[in-house]
Order: structure tokens, then sequence, then C-alpha cells
């Protein structure tokens, strides 16, 4: 019985969270449960909704995917590298020096990296720009922007969605990874954001929710994304933190923390576990 694309999507994603784990367990140091948490929306987009190609990173045709919240970068590392971008082995360079694996991307220094993030909130300014331009050449490409909750405590971030609602930027989609947690507790905690859906609403923004971890539900919101003509669209993903590993998941102290040698394996028998129970289902 031939592979689904489900099922394709499934090792994708099993192979990224493994080459996460390792590669942060290498450098001692980074950020965990946002990359492990991101995958699935990762994997759905560089292997079935993205125009991309790996050996022309600078493709005039491609869509642009920009990085607003950094510190998840070994979530984007892990996908570059397993769609071709540069080779897996490179992975275990991470945060060392001189590598082009930096604890945050930066623009020029990776093929496949759209953008320098570093500072919250300044990576949707970045795409509603690019968008921006695109939309005034004329240009068909779509410009998708990965985003933490935690960055909606930020000022300009609002201001961004004034300004590509003012311009109907149809061309421009943000991805909010909606996991609750931030580097110092629970994000409703420390400065609520709910209701969420509605404010972006108001903003005059396309909004749709979803399960951040279904496959076909990020596509099927990726697709009538693009499908929208009057409005840019924010869909905000359901996630859990640390996703796949249970002493990882809902724990906001793995925010910025790299596993252990010993937190390694484990991690990497629980993801192995994981995907052969649903590899048998």
């Amino acid at each position: 019985m031939s592979d689904t694309p489900t099922d394709i999507l499934v090792r994708k994603a099993q192979a990224i969270r493994e080459s996460i784990i390792t590669m942060l367990a290498t450098a001692k140091s980074g950020h965990s449960a946002g990359p492990l948490g991101m995958t699935d929306v990762f994997t759905t987009l560089y292997f079935d909704i993205l125009k991309h190609d790996p050996h022309q990173p600078l493709w005039s045709e491609r869509d642009r995917l920009l990085l607003s919240n950094g510190h998840i970068c070994p979530v984007l590392y892990a996908t570059l590298a397993e769609a071709g971008y540069f080779p897996k082995e490179e992975l275990a360079t991470l945060r060392r020096l001189n590598s082009r694996l930096q604890g945050h991307p930066h623009l020029g220094s990776l093929p496949g990296v759209e953008n320098t993030s570093g500072p919250l909130a300044q990576g949707l300014s970045q795409a509603c720009g690019v968008a921006y331009g695109l939309h005034m050449d004329q240009l068909p490409n779509r410009v998708y922007c990965l985003m933490s909750d935690g960055e909606y405590e930020e000022g300009q971030v609002w201001e961004a969605y004034l300004f590509a609602a003012k311009y109907k930027l149809h061309n421009l989609t943000v991805m909010i990874d909606r996991n609750f947690i931030q580097i110092g507790g629970l994000q409703e905690t420390i400065m609520p954001l709910e209701p969420l859906a509605q404010k972006l609403q108001a903003f005059n923004w396309h909004v749709q929710e979803i399960d951040g971890h279904n496959f076909s539900e990020i596509r099927a919101a990726c697709h009538s994304a693009e499908k929208t003509i009057s409005q840019p669209s924010v869909i905000i993903c359901r996630t859990t933190p640390g996703k796949g590993v249970s002493f990882m998941e809902d724990n906001y102290e793995w925010h910025g923390k790299a596993p252990t040698e010993d937190e390694a394996q484990r991690a990497l028998a629980e993801l192995r576990g994981e995907f052969i129970r649903e590899a048998t289902t």
C-alpha cells in the first residue's frame, strides 16, 4: 500500500523532531519547547504548501517564509536541512563560533533564511514590507510570517497589523504559535491575550483557529488563506510546547533550555516510540 501525503508528512516531522533534539543536546544550549511544538506547521509548509526550490534558494518565483520568533530556529534549520538546503551534518554546528547556524537566523548566512530575527515583534513588520513590495510589483509570490504568541505583548505587532489591513495584503499569511507559554511562565498569566481571534478580526484580518498538530487542518487553513483576496490572513495554531516529549510538554521551563545527553536519549526514545505507534494505527 502506497503512502498517503499525510504519511509522508508524519515521517518528515519525526525526522525533524529527532534532529532538533540531537542538535540542541550537542550545542548544550538553545530552545526546546517552541521548535518541537511548531514542527508540524513547518513540515506542512515546506513539504506541502510553499513554492520553493532548495537548489535555487533565491528563485524569483519562490514564496517567502520569515521567522519572527528567531529563538525557535532549530526547527527552521532542521526543516531546511531535511528539505535539502544544506547537509544535515551541519546541524551539529548549532550555536558554535563561526557556524552558519547561530541562535537566531541571519539573512545571508544560510540558504533558505529570508530574514534576520532576534528582537521579538520585528518579523511581522519585515513581512509586511516584503508582501507590500511583491504586491506593488504585481507578483504572485506569497509571504508567510511565523510568530510566537508572546510577541503580541509588543506594540509594534499591532501597528503592523494595521498596516497590512490598510493595504489589503492578501498575499500575507501570519501563523501564530499559540502555545500559551513564554520564558517566564504562562502567557495568559503574565499578559493575557484572549480573546485573541476577536481582536485580530477587529483589525480587519481573515482569522482561522486550528490544531497546529493536525496536518489536514494546517493544509486547509493555508489553502483558505490563499483564496482570500480582500484581506491578509492569520492562522492561530494551537500547539503543545515540547510536543512528543512527555517531560517537556506544556512545561514553560523548557522554553529556553536544551536537553542533557541523558534527557536527549529519553526524548529520542519517546519520539521513536510515538512514531511507531502512529505508523501502525
